[in-house]
């Protein structure tokens, strides 16, 4: 993974002395309010219902086993014992006193992390898929280019005041795990003929109040055009974007009042600006990024091995885990391991506490590398697990509530943190998540089930991904009440949809029924072992409603 060199570090160390005096002098009144804000925006912190939020940068979701170490110690002495893992890879503490920001941020800073640009408008953490180096599908490692996105972004001064926020994702695998579509540039990486990296452009995806599938703009960009194309984006969008109304200040709502044709055009037209200039990459700068992503030094391991094969003989809790939560690796021998942050009751999902993380940032050096990874589903990841190891690891991770085998399943819920911390939403996820969990705490059902995916948002901001989930939840407010909506078909990767609604919104105690009708029916009408998504295509969502709304269609009749 990236080092920082002593650039890096200086920025990092002068922007948390420039925050601690900041934050004294807004303490001291000599900083209003209003002041204040755009300051602590620029810091990653919030002001949420009951204290402080401060939002830690993860770029490209990328962690050494000392870092998480810091992030615990930083929950042991800052927070409540947890940190809670977002959509974005990042990590929210949710109970930060003012007064301490600055000793955090200096913390953070030792161990070569930040908290810039996780809020505000401007480029936000650049994010990639957790398995980006080791999975077996992937045809680059997108890893490079995602660091020298993250480090042209970084205080880029022309994009620090933005319409609104800007979410870049990158892929180059043959399954999108990025969820590359909902953002406002989506960047796929494959080889061309001559083995040279290219780049697909995908612009004004994204989610939200408007939510809008992004549309390619460009095709076969040669790698080393990428920041002088991505530049002509955002400078497109920074030009034109709305600034009057912040529903309407997002890019896909620019593309979609323009036309796709349109703003590819603007887009091409302010490139030529801008290519062959110095934004251009060279391949000495590619490589000084990508010498810090060698691949570590794998042992030479047989691809199958008898005592692994003979415990998931004996052990069907052990190889029902295997077969959940391992992913193929690109090394003979060795695997991707899923930690699962979905326990049910006994946590929220995406919450981890202090103990948790440090045993994860053990297991990484005893069973890897050192590296760890976090999910956009908001799980752990260990990337290079041996085999061998899993055993072991599964016992660990079931000791420490990370060894849940439910990753892809009904109960891998991603979950804002919704009306419990957050101010901005308009009813509680966590409490919906976890009522679904108990009503579906049958592991052998949910393995019979397959795949499905279970997203909350506590309100429109869609932070947890609502619309692109097989099952999207949907808080809403009606006259001072928590409702929620549910909509059904959506989907991320390459077969990307949004979900559609189906009626009107429900109770929080109808909630966890109405998931359990909504699952009889699909249960009832699927063929052999096909996909929720793939039923609900098939079928539509008739059926589901007149297992959900019964009552209201007698009355119709």
């Amino acid at each position: 993974m990236y080092q920082y060199d002593d650039y890096d570090r200086a920025l990092v160390f002068e922007r948390v002395a420039q925050f601690r005096d900041q934050v004294e002098r807004f303490m001291a009144g000599e900083l209003s309010e209003e002041e204040f804000l755009p300051l602590r925006l620029q810091n990653g912190l919030y002001m949420q219902k009951h204290a402080y939020m401060l939002r830690v940068a993860i770029p490209y979701g990328t962690l050494s086993a000392e870092q998480m170490r810091t992030l615990a110690s930083i929950a042991s002495d800052y927070d409540r014992g947890y940190g809670h893992f977002t959509t974005r890879q990042n990590m929210q503490f949710n109970w930060i006193e003012l007064a301490e920001v600055p000793d955090i941020l200096e913390r953070l800073a030792q161990v070569n992390m930040h908290a810039i640009q996780t809020s505000g408008n401007c480029v936000r953490n650049i994010t990639t898929e957790a398995f980006a180096g080791v999975a077996a599908d992937e045809l680059i490692d997108p890893r490079p280019l995602a660091e020298i996105l993250r480090q042209w972004s970084t205080i880029n001064p022309e994009f620090l005041f933005l319409p609104r926020k800007f979410k870049i994702a990158i892929c180059s695998a043959k399954q999108d795990r990025a969820a590359i579509m909902m953002h406002d540039i989506g960047l796929y990486l494959y080889p061309g003929r001559d083995g040279q990296m290219l780049l697909r452009v995908i612009v004004g995806g994204g989610l939200g109040r408007t939510p809008i599938l992004g549309l390619q703009i460009r095709e076969g960009l040669p790698w080393q055009h990428l920041l002088s194309y991505v530049e002509a984006v955002l400078r497109v969008y920074n030009r034109h974007g709305r600034r009057d109304n912040k529903y309407k200040a997002r890019i896909k709502i620019l593309v979609k009042a323009l036309g796709i044709e349109a703003f590819a055009k603007e887009v091409e037209e302010e490139w030529q600006h801008l290519k062959d200039g110095p934004a251009q990459l060279t391949e000495a700068e590619y490589q000084r990024v990508a010498s810090a992503f060698v691949p570590p030094v794998y042992h030479t391991l047989a691809d199958t091995d008898l005592d692994f094969g003979t415990r998931l003989a004996e052990s069907p809790a052990f190889a029902r885990w295997v077969a959940r939560n391992v992913q193929p690796h690109k090394v003979p021998g060795y695997t991707s391991v899923v930690l699962s942050t979905k326990p049910g009751m006994a946590s929220p999902p995406g919450d981890v506490t202090a103990v948790q993380m440090l045993a994860v940032a053990d297991w990484s050096q005893r069973f890897g590398f050192g590296e760890i990874r976090i999910a956009h589903e908001q799980n752990i990841v260990l990337p290079d697990v041996a085999k061998t190891d899993l055993y072991a690891l599964w016992q660990l991770a079931c000791k420490h509530d990370l060894g849940s085998a439910n990753v892809g399943l009904l109960t891998d819920i991603i979950a804002c943190p919704g009306g419990d911390f957050c101010a901005l939403a308009n009813a509680k996820s966590i409490p919906i998540a976890q009522a679904i969990q108990a009503r579906f705490d049958n592991l052998d059902y949910l393995h019979d089930l397959g795949d499905i995916s279970l997203n909350i948002s506590g309100c429109m901001n869609a932070c947890g991904h609502h619309h692109i989930g097989n099952i999207g939840i949907l808080g809403v407010d009606k006259n001072g009440s928590e409702w929620y909506q549910i909509t059904l078909g959506g989907a991320q990767g390459k077969n990307s949809a949004l979900g559609k609604v189906i009626g009107p919104s429900f109770s929080a105690a109808e909630v966890p029924q109405v998931i359990e009708r909504i699952i009889g029916t699909f249960v009832r009408y699927r063929e052999h072992e096909e996909l929720f998504v793939d039923t609900v295509t098939r079928i539509g969502l008739e059926p589901f409603k007149e297992r959900v709304y019964p009552k209201t269609l007698e009355a119709a009749v």
